[in-house]
């Protein structure tokens, strides 16, 4: 019994005392240390008390992810799980079937083999839905079925997939994958050298270097940085990429925090690579964090052109903490702040909306670049010179996210044959088949019109919303759904590129896609043009 006294009041203790350590604001230790007791007698009684039986450890893992939840996206309990893929994600570097597979409730869905890897040589492809991995029904597993996807080299695992309806059956054997920051470089004429760094991984700055040297090598006198798609990484790394083009002594970024050890400025801290070469840095809604902190750095110093779409706006650095039993909190402890001295944060967590969703930032502040540019904050890097096919849209995105561009390139995939990429063309008719696809799936979105009308209806005042009122609400909601086809049609070009990627990845891979990109890739061949003109080039950076 004493045992457990000294249990029950020593672990709130400690915590107490952690906390206390770690916190700048004294007056906060008693309300920390009695809503550590209260949660902590509330836990023991309601797992001793509940009529049924408890699980402990689902418990404490949803009572501190709905914690979390309040805070932003990016503060995190990691289990051990957890743990190990953010190791590997920042290492660049695992042992398991290579592919890039999404997690559903029933099934894996292999999203993306990657060539050369077990998967692919397994004949896996784009599309097919794993549903048993060995003895195990993914169906019935609890946890994240990835997971079992994983293990040691040369060891084998049995999978049972469907495909176009058929179930199917591979042998597998595990391998060493390499995660590339750099997938790819080439050269895009004679004169122009054209890089994708995909993610900041540990290896991210050595590969790149490494391929500025072989382009240069090659000819190269201009060079394009594609961040496009970039969900970003490790921050040393984004300061050692940024290093290749600004020399050393040159500050970066700076981190600001309420914890003044977390207050730092990052300079760079070697010999550049080349500090005149004429650089574009393509970006997108989807380049973000260290994505932007190159980007932003390399517009604020005038040492590039940046090109593309506003980026996405992630001005939060991250650390993981170690905590107990191998789990980790990776907590947003900082904000950054690019030499200009703006913060391109473009969601305010901390202020929502009756939703309780994040208030998106539209008062921003102007800055001024190293030559007297001006810039903003708060709304990710806008591109000095924007490219409409780089833009999203709502409805782009709501078709990505509900797979519909990617079931739409599997059923291509197993109806057309392409001997080549040069053979490749995604025709009128072709795209006529899209949109006949969409309107007989399953496929909706709604707009924010929508969600107002709706509401409206929810809240409706009976003296003054009479019959014909809400006849019209409801007309005008069936003319807002019939309006989204039409969509289908003036977004054609965003969507277009989209199907087209996918499609392209399916018959020639990843690498497949960079080639197609070299002759039809918008904004690479915008960037081209400009770096074609040194005048042109020369005046946007005055």
């Amino acid at each position: 019994m004493n045992k457990l006294l000294k249990k029950k009041f020593l672990i709130p203790a400690f915590a107490v005392v952690f906390l206390i350590a770690g916190s700048s604001f004294k007056s906060d230790f008693f309300e920390i240390a009695k809503q550590i007791e209260i949660f902590t007698t509330l836990f023991k009684e309601l797992n001793m008390n509940y009529v049924d039986e408890t699980n402990p450890a689902e418990l404490m893992d949803t009572a501190i992810k709905n914690m979390l939840e309040d805070l932003d996206p990016y503060t995190r309990f990691l289990n051990e799980q957890d743990v190990e893929t953010y190791r590997i994600n920042n290492a660049g570097e695992y042992s398991g079937i290579g592919a890039l597979v999404r997690s559903f409730d029933d099934k894996l869905l292999i999203i993306e083999p990657h060539k050369g890897y077990p998967a692919d040589l397994a004949g896996l492809k784009a599309g097919d839905e794993i549903i048993q991995i060995g003895d195990i029904k993914v169906a019935d597993f609890d946890d994240n079925a990835s997971e079992l996807l994983k293990g040691a080299n040369n060891t084998a695992i049995d999978v049972m997939y469907k495909r176009q309806g058929k179930i199917m059956n591979a042998s597998i054997k595990r391998a060493g994958v390499e995660i590339d920051a750099v997938p790819y470089y080439h050269m895009v004429d004679d004169k122009t050298g054209y890089i994708v760094l995909a993610k900041f991984n540990a290896k991210a700055s050595s590969q790149t270097k490494a391929a500025l040297i072989d382009l240069k090598g090659k000819g190269a006198e201009k060079i394009i940085l594609d961040l496009r798609g970039n969900p970003g990484g490790l921050l040393s790394e984004a300061i050692n990429v940024t290093n290749l083009f600004i020399d050393k002594g040159e500050l970066i970024v700076t981190t600001k925090s309420k914890v003044k050890k977390f207050n730092r400025e990052y300079k760079t801290k070697n010999k550049a690579v080349d500090t005149e070469i004429p650089l574009v840095v393509l970006v997108d809604g989807s380049s973000a964090s260290a994505s932007e902190i190159v980007s932003g750095s390399l517009q604020d110093l005038d040492r590039a052109v940046v090109m593309g779409a506003r980026s996405f706006g992630k001005g939060l650095v991250q650390r993981p903490l170690k905590l107990t039993y191998g789990t980790q909190l990776k907590v947003t402890i900082s904000r950054y702040f690019t030499p200009s001295g703006r913060c391109i944060q473009s969601l305010d967590y901390w202020n929502r909306d009756e939703e309780n969703k994040a208030v998106r930032n539209t008062s921003f502040k102007e800055f001024t670049t190293r030559n007297g540019r001006k810039v903003q904050d708060g709304g990710g890097v806008l591109p000095d010179v924007e490219i409409a096919a780089t833009k999203a849209n709502e409805l782009t995105v709501a078709l990505l996210n509900n797979n519909v561009v990617f079931d739409y390139a599997t059923n291509y995939y197993y109806g057309n044959e392409v001997g080549s990429i040069d053979a490749f063309k995604f025709t009128d008719a072709d795209y006529k088949a899209f949109t006949d696809f969409v309107s007989q799936s399953s496929f909706s979105y709604e707009t924010k019109t929508e969600k107002v009308l709706k509401q409206a209806m929810t809240d409706k005042e009976e003296v003054i919303f009479n019959d014909a009122i809400e006849n019209d609400f409801k007309t005008l909601l069936s003319d807002i759904e019939k309006s989204k086809l039409n969509a289908l049609q003036k977004h054609q070009n965003e969507i277009q590129k989209k199907l087209e990627d996918e499609i392209v990845k399916r018959y020639f891979y990843r690498e497949g896609l960079y080639e197609y990109y070299l002759k039809n890739d918008d904004a690479i061949l915008a960037a081209t043009e400009l770096l074609g003109s040194q005048t042109t080039y020369s005046e946007i950076l005055k």
